[in-house]
């Protein structure tokens, strides 16, 4: 089959060539890709930055989201035939999604939703879980509380606050000039133009941060929480209680300990709780998702679409930190 694969870690290594088909395991699904979107976290595997945490074989085929049709089923499969419409964030021990087949074990996979196309509904996955596993799982947003997201015209932000719209929060987020109103139309209910103002100046007394930038503004997000807030950031820097999850070495758990250490201590001189998130796949969340998306609660957000021959190039765009919502790349 037609793969984008990477034979080694560095700036722009991927490649279109051939690649095995996937081998279908007893509880997998295997879809046939019809689309597939770039998140910054392809960029992040294909230079080397996850090695340690994420050890795949080279050379690997990249891709992170997934919509397309169900074409076989493993012989314990329950949940799906072939024909089923799907979307899905496969498990990060088995990414692959930028070919013509992969195989995802049924957990992961949920219906598409109906009222999506196909470059819609991949869009979603891996942006959709990883706002619900910040807001819903580990904040547990409740009606009234305020929430800062950062980067709201980002994949994350865009859906995330939809979502924290939907949960009853108070949405501030930040954004440049551009994109003001583009994200008030989002659904936020306050937007800070970063170039223009400092959120840390502007905003007091929140209780949940989604940081999804750089560790200066990880340190003045501390500034905005109120006492037993929670700074959650899918960025970085990873914990030990994070690596403890991952199964990862004890030294491997150290190194993470001491990555953290500074945020850590300065959240508990403000009485704040730090938390790294590493979006989880799982088909039981997508499918709330989708149902969220059929009642039009959130709307999918694409900037723009590239034919799988210009795979290299989306990546290279979604590398600019431009896009508004998300780059998809489209094989059928």
């Amino acid at each position: 089959m037609k793969a984008f694969l990477i034979d080694r870690y560095g700036k722009n290594t991927g490649r279109i060539g051939e690649a095995s088909a996937p081998v279908v395991g007893v509880r997998d699904v295997l879809i046939e890709v019809h689309a597939s979107s770039v998140n910054v976290l392809d960029s992040k595997i294909s230079s080397g930055e996850f090695k340690l945490i994420l050890p795949y074989a080279l050379p690997l085929i990249l891709g992170n989201d997934l919509a397309g049709v169900v074409v076989e089923v493993g012989s314990q499969v329950t949940r799906f035939k072939p024909g089923d419409e799907v979307y899905a964030r496969p498990p990060e021990t088995r990414i692959g999604t930028f070919a013509e087949w992969i195989a995802v074990d049924e957990n992961a996979v949920a219906r598409k939703p109906a009222n999506t196309s196909m470059a819609q509904a991949a869009s979603l996955p891996l942006v959709a879980l990883t706002a619900w596993q910040v807001l819903v799982e580990t904040a547990q947003l409740k009606k009234g509380q305020k929430v800062l997201i950062h980067a709201g015209s980002g994949g994350v932000g865009s859906i995330a606050i939809q979502l924290a719209r939907h949960l009853g929060a108070f949405v501030a987020t930040t954004t440049s000039t551009a994109n003001v109103e583009w994200v008030k139309a989002l659904g936020a209910d306050l937007v800070i133009d970063y170039k223009q103002q400092d959120f840390e100046s502007v905003l007091h007394d929140y209780d949940v941060v989604l940081n999804s930038l750089g560790p200066d503004v990880l340190q003045k997000s501390l500034k905005v929480l109120k006492p037993g807030g929670q700074l959650i950031s899918i960025s970085g820097p990873p914990t030990a209680q994070f690596a403890q999850e991952q199964g990862l070495s004890w030294p491997l758990q150290q190194v993470m300990r001491l990555l953290s250490f500074g945020i850590r201590r300065k959240a508990r001189k403000q009485a704040v709780n730090y938390t790294f998130v590493f979006m989880r796949a799982n088909g039981t969340q997508l499918q709330k998702i989708a149902t969220l998306v059929e009642e039009a609660i959130i709307q999918p957000v694409i900037d723009r679409s590239f034919s799988f021959a210009s795979t290299a190039e989306a990546l290279k765009y979604v590398e600019q930190g431009r896009a508004k919502g998300k780059v998809v790349v489209t094989l059928k």
